[in-house]
């Protein structure tokens, strides 16, 4: 990379924390790399050694750009970090894929919106630098795991399920429970839900796959007419396989709220609370593999719950006293 331009001292006051917040990031990038190397096979590490000459190239950049000499993780990383190892090492590769694919997407996206953020700025120039260093070496390194083992859009998909399930069924749950007020019709009923909802969430999934194979059929057809020297690489996802995906996600992220009720709970605290806590471990999950703020898509799923939980436990009220439902 190129040699650093001179930061203002009074670019450097104002933005001191957003200095420590990109080397520290960088180290756990570097940090993360050399762990999975340990743990990682032949393949794997000629594929780590490449990123990790990347990552010291922006760790030492950061440092000299902002003056700062950081060589520990704070604690929150150095959490993050281990949790990390320890899926990796109970699910091996397919887990070490996700976790390099999700962090090259953390890494652009939080560069990309930086740039806009200080193009005009003193900080604009290295910024591009580091920009044009991760799209042309590491999105290029990390590609090649996207044929390996698994299909992160897939993980993506189950666990968007498990959310939807979740969130659906601790809804109905409230509700019931203000409706009924009894542990067996709540369990039958939320039962119920889950499994039709469960189905329906397969069928959408099952028409969406056909529905996406037909369109990408028929371009390759489109293409293979207007060339047909044309090479047309058609990556199909089977629709029968993506409703069962889709479904039992759904269906297992519906059985939280259950639990409780199967296990003899009066009312739906428990189940907000196991439901709940779930749907915030899950969030973080996505928001990990995505590339999105961790705490803004936990906050929005607190509301989303909050909002379900009081909303169906207000219908279910209102119905028990208008139709003075007694059991």
């Amino acid at each position: 990379m190129a040699s650093v331009a001179p930061l203002s001292d009074s670019f450097k006051g104002s933005d001191s924390r957003l200095g420590r917040q990109l080397v520290l990031d960088e180290l756990f990038d570097l940090t993360l790399y050399r762990s999975l190397r340990k743990i990682g096979g032949q393949e794997l590490r000629k594929t780590l050694d490449e990123l990790i000459e990347v990552e010291v190239r922006h760790f030492n950049f950061w440092q000299e750009f902002f003056d700062l000499r950081l060589t520990r993780l704070n604690p929150g990383r150095a959490l993050k970090l281990r949790v990390i190892m320890l899926l990796c090492r109970v699910f091996g590769a397919p887990a070490i894929d996700l976790v390099l694919e999700a962090i090259e997407v953390y890494g652009v996206r939080k560069y990309l919106t930086l740039w806009e953020s200080y193009r005009k700025h003193p900080l604009g120039p290295a910024l591009r630098e580091i920009l044009e260093d991760e799209f042309k070496h590491e999105d290029m390194v990390v590609t090649r795991l996207k044929d390996r083992i698994i299909n992160p859009d897939r993980v993506r998909n189950i666990f968007l399920g498990l959310n939807d399930g979740m969130v659906e069924i601790l809804g109905a749950v409230s509700g019931f429970f203000a409706s009924f007020g009894q542990n067996t019709l709540v369990l039958v009923a939320g039962l119920t839900t889950a499994v039709a909802g469960a189905l329906s969430m397969a069928a959408g999934a099952y028409v969406a796959a056909s529905s996406e194979n037909e369109m990408r059929r028929t371009q390759g057809e489109k293409i293979r007419f207007l060339d047909e020297e044309a090479e047309v690489h058609d990556q199909k996802e089977s629709a029968v396989f993506s409703a069962f995906t889709v479904g039992s996600g759904y269906f297992v992220g519906a059985a939280f709220p259950l639990l409780p009720v199967l296990f003899g709970a009066k009312n739906a605290l428990w189940s907000i609370l196991t439901g709940g806590s779930t749907v915030l471990f899950v969030s973080m999950v996505l928001a990990f593999l995505s590339g999105m703020d961790a705490k803004k898509r936990a906050l929005t799923n607190l509301i989303l719950i909050a909002a379900a939980v009081a909303i169906t436990y207000g219908i279910g009220t209102l119905v028990r006293i208008v139709w003075d439902v007694r059991l």
